[in-house]
C-alpha cells in the first residue's frame, strides 16, 4: 500500500467520522461544531495531498483484502478517474463545514446541529469510499451509506412538513435506483464470475447492452437525468444550503461516476449507447434550464440548473462512447475530457451559488425572488461573488464553464467527419442543443441576478440584510478564485484529463493526441486576460465619468414617473414570460390571474407556478389513482421510516435469493 492510498484512506476516515466528537459534547456547544470543521479541513488537506501523490505514481495505488462477507473483498484503487471525482469531495464539503459555522450555528440549532454534523461527515466519507471501490459489494455498501446519510442530512428540519415530503420522495427515488443497481451487479457477477470491477472482454454484447442500460437507469436516478430527476428540485430547495451545495456538487457526481466507470469496464460499446446518452443529455439539459427559467424560488432554480449541467456532462460522455464505437480517439478525448472538466466546473460554481443564495436566505428568510430586490446595495460582496458564479455557469469567458463547453463544441463539430474520416453527423444536433442551453442559461441568471440584487426592494424582507460573516464569505471567495483559475489556465488540468481518458478507453499510455492539439487552450487564457483588462478599464472609466459629471442617483426603472413604486418593476414571471409561454405544452403552468370588477376593484394578484412535469403531473396523480382503485395499499404506508427500510431489506433479500 503506497503513501498516496494511505493518505486517501486516512482522509476518508477523518471525513466520515468528523461529526462524531460533537455528539459527545453539549448540543449547544460550538466547540463540537468547530472540532468537526477542523477534522473536515485536516481530512481534506490529507486527501488532496494523497491525490497528488497517487497521480504521480507509476502505477495506480490499490489494496485488496479479504473480509467477513461471503462475496467480494475490500478492494480499492486510486486511478485518474477516481482522482477527478475525488478532488471536489476533498474541497467542497470542507468549505461547506466552514460555511456552516456562520450559517447553521449549533448554538442556534441545538435540536439538530449535532444530527446535521454527523450525517454531513458520513455523507462525505461514503462518497469518497465508493469513488475508489473496485468491488461491487463494497461499492453497494458505500452507495447505501451515502444514500441514507444524504436523506438524514436533507431532513434536518424534519419538523417542517414540506421537508418530510421531499425527504420521502428522495428516499423512494434513491432506492428505486438502488434496486436497479443490485440487478446490474448481479448480471455483472453472472457474466464475469466475480464482483471485481475490472475491465473484461468476456461479456457477450447483448448482456453488455443490458448492463449499460441498467447502469444508465440506476445511476441516472442519482445524477438527476430526465425523467429520473423528479426528487432533485424539492430536495435541493429544502435542505440546508451547505447540504444543498454538496448534494449538487458531489452527490450528483456519484451518479455520473457510476455511468463513467461501468461504461469504461464494458467491452465494445454499440453505437446506440453513445447516441442514446447524447440524446438523453440534450433533452435533460434543455428541459432542466427551461424549468429553471420558470422558477420563482431561487433554490429550486439552482436545483433545475443542476439537472441542466448533468445533461451537459451526459452529452460529453455520449460523444466519448460514440468515439469508442466508431474508433475515433479524438471524439473520445474531447467528449470525456469535456465531461470530466465540466464535473469539476459544476462542482465549483454551483457550490458557490448555493452558498451565495444561502447567505441571502440567512439574511432575508425567504427563497422567493419576487419578494426581494435592491440587495446589491446592502450585500455588495455577496452580489459580486454571485456575479462570478453566474458568469461561470453561463459558460461565458473568462471563467471555467466556458473551457469545458468549448471542448464539447469542438468534439461535436468533429463528428461531421470531414476529410474522409468516420462521421456521425446527427451528433452535431447536440451542438445546437448546447447553444440553446447556453442562451437560456444567460436569460435564467440575468433574471435571478436582476430580481434579487437590482432595482428597489419589493417587500420588507431585505430591510435588515447585510453581507454575511467571514466564515460564510471566505468559502465563497475560495470557490470564486478556483472558477477564475480554471477559466484562465484550463491547460493546467489537461494532463489529468488525458490520463483519465486513457484509463477509461484503454488507450495507449503514450497518447497520440492531446487536448491542446485538438482544441487549443492557450487562446482561452489569452482572451480571458484581455477580457478582464477591457472590463476593468470600462468599469474604471464609468466610475471616473460618474464622478466628473456628477451623475445623480435615481430609482431603477422609474419610467419617468415622479412617484415610482416598487410594484412597477418587472417580476420573475413577467421577465421570463416571452420565453416560458411558447413552451406551455411542456410546463403545464398554473396561473392565478387578477380578477378586477366594479369601479373600485379590490387588490388582486397575478401569479404563475410551474410544477415539475414528471412528479406533479405524472407520478403523484398516478399514485393517487392507484390508492383510489386499491385502498388497501394504504396499510403499507404507516409513516415510519424504520418500516420503509424494512421493506427495502426484504426486497434486497428477495433479489439476492433470486
Amino acid at each position: 500500500m503506497t503513501l498516496g492510498l494511505i493518505l486517501v484512506l486516512a482522509a476518508i476516515c477523518l471525513l466520515g467520522l468528523s461529526g462524531v466528537p460533537a455528539c459527545l459534547l453539549s448540543r449547544r456547544s460550538l466547540t463540537g461544531q468547530r472540532l468537526a470543521t477542523l477534522l473536515m479541513i485536516i481530512g481534506s488537506v490529507l486527501g488532496l495531498v494523497g491525490l497528488s501523490v497517487a497521480f504521480h505514481e507509476a502505477v495506480a495505488p490499490s489494496l485488496r483484502v479479504a473480509w467477513f462477507l461471503p462475496w467480494g473483498q475490500f478492494a480499492v484503487t486510486v486511478d485518474a478517474i477516481s482522482i477527478i471525482f475525488l478532488a471536489p469531495v476533498f474541497v467542497v464539503p470542507a468549505l461547506g463545514s466552514l460555511y456552516g459555522l456562520g450559517y447553521w450555528k449549533q448554538s442556534d440549532h441545538p435540536e439538530n446541529g449535532r444530527w446535521l454534523g454527523l450525517f454531513y461527515g458520513l455523507l462525505t466519507g461514503a462518497i469518497a469510499l465508493l469513488l475508489i471501490a473496485r468491488d461491487g459489494m463494497l461499492f453497494l455498501m458505500a452507495w447505501e451509506v451515502m444514500a441514507m446519510a444524504a436523506y438524514f442530512a436533507l431532513v434536518t428540519e424534519q419538523d417542517v412538513a414540506e421537508v418530510r415530503q421531499v425527504g420521502w420522495i428522495y428516499l423512494i427515488a434513491t432506492h428505486i435506483g438502488m434496486l436497479v443497481l443490485l440487478a446490474m451487479f448481479a448480471m455483472w457477477r453472472h457474466a464475469t464470475g466475480s464482483f471485481a470491477l475490472e475491465l473484461t472482454q468476456t461479456i457477450p454484447p447483448q448482456v453488455a447492452g443490458t448492463i449499460f442500460v441498467s447502469a444508465l437507469v440506476g445511476f441516472g436516478f442519482k445524477a438527476g437525468l430526465f425523467p429520473m430527476h423528479f426528487w432533485l428540485p424539492g430536495a435541493h430547495a429544502n435542505a440546508p444550503s451547505h447540504v444543498s451545495a454538496i448534494m449538487s456538487s458531489i452527490l450528483l457526481n456519484a451518479g455520473v461516476y457510476g455511468i463513467v466507470r461501468m461504461s469504461g469496464l464494458l467491452p465494445d460499446p454499440a453505437l446506440w449507447w453513445g447516441g442514446s446518452l447524447l440524446a438523453l443529455g440534450a433533452v435533460t439539459g434543455l428541459l432542466g434550464i427551461a424549468f429553471a427559467l420558470s422558477q420563482h424560488d431561487f433554490k429550486r432554480l439552482l436545483a433545475y440548473s443542476s439537472v441542466e449541467n448533468m445533461g451537459i456532462v451526459a452529452m460529453g460522455l455520449g460523444l466519448a462512447l460514440l468515439g469508442r464505437a466508431q474508433g475515433r480517439p479524438d471524439w473520445i478525448l474531447l467528449g470525456l475530457a469535456g465531461a470530466l472538466l465540466h464535473v469539476w466546473n459544476h462542482s465549483l460554481f454551483k457550490s458557490l451559488l448555493f452558498f451565495n443564495v444561502g447567505a441571502i436566505l440567512h439574511a432575508t428568510h425567504t427563497r422567493q425572488m419576487d419578494q426581494l430586490g435592491g440587495l446589491g446595495k446592502r450585500m455588495p460582496m455577496t452580489m459580486g461573488l454571485f456575479a462570478v458564479g453566474a458568469i461561470a455557469i453561463c459558460a461565458l469567458p473568462p471563467l471555467n464553464g466556458f473551457a469545458s463547453e468549448w471542448l464539447l463544441y469542438v468534439g461535436l463539430f468533429r463528428t461531421l467527419g470531414t476529410g474522409g474520416e468516420t462521421g456521425f453527423p446527427a451528433a452535431t444536433l447536440a451542438a445546437v442543443a448546447l447553444a440553446m442551453i447556453g442562451a437560456l442559461a444567460v436569460a435564467c441568471f440575468v433574471k435571478l441576478f436582476g430580481m434579487v440584487f437590482l432595482g428597489s426592494a419589493r417587500t420588507d424582507a431585505g430591510n435588515n440584510a447585510h453581507d454575511p460573516s467571514a466564515s460564510m464569505i471566505a468559502p465563497m471567495i475560495v470557490l470564486a478564485t478556483c472558477c477564475a483559475c480554471i477559466g484562465l489556465v484550463p491547460l493546467a488540468a489537461a494532463p489529468l484529463l488525458e490520463a483519465a481518458t486513457h484509463t477509461w478507453a484503454s488507450l495507449p499510455a503514450e497518447p497520440l493526441l492531446s487536448i491542446n492539439a485538438l482544441a487549443p487552450l492557450q487562446w482561452i487564457a489569452t482572451s480571458g486576460v484581455v477580457l478582464l483588462a477591457v472590463a476593468g478599464a470600462m468599469f474604471l472609466g464609468l466610475k471616473w465619468l460618474a464622478r466628473r459629471r456628477g451623475i445623480s442617483r435615481a430609482g431603477t426603472w422609474d419610467c419617468g414617473y415622479s412617484r415610482p413604486a416598487a410594484r412597477m418593476q418587472y417580476t420573475g414571471s413577467s421577465f421570463s414570460e416571452m420565453l416560458v409561454d411558447p413552451l406551455w405544452w411542456i410546463f403545464w403552468p398554473r396561473r392565478l390571474r387578477p380578477v378586477l370588477g366594479g369601479l373600485f376593484p379590490s387588490a388582486s394578484l397575478f401569479k404563475t407556478e410551474t410544477p415539475d412535469v414528471v412528479l406533479d403531473h405524472g407520478i403523484s396523480p398516478a399514485a393517487a389513482g392507484v390508492v383510489r382503485l386499491l385502498p388497501w395499499v394504504r396499510r403499507f404506508q404507516q409513516g415510519s421510516v424504520h418500516l420503509y427500510l424494512f421493506y427495502v431489506l426484504l426486497t434486497v433479500l428477495f433479489l439476492f435469493l433470486l
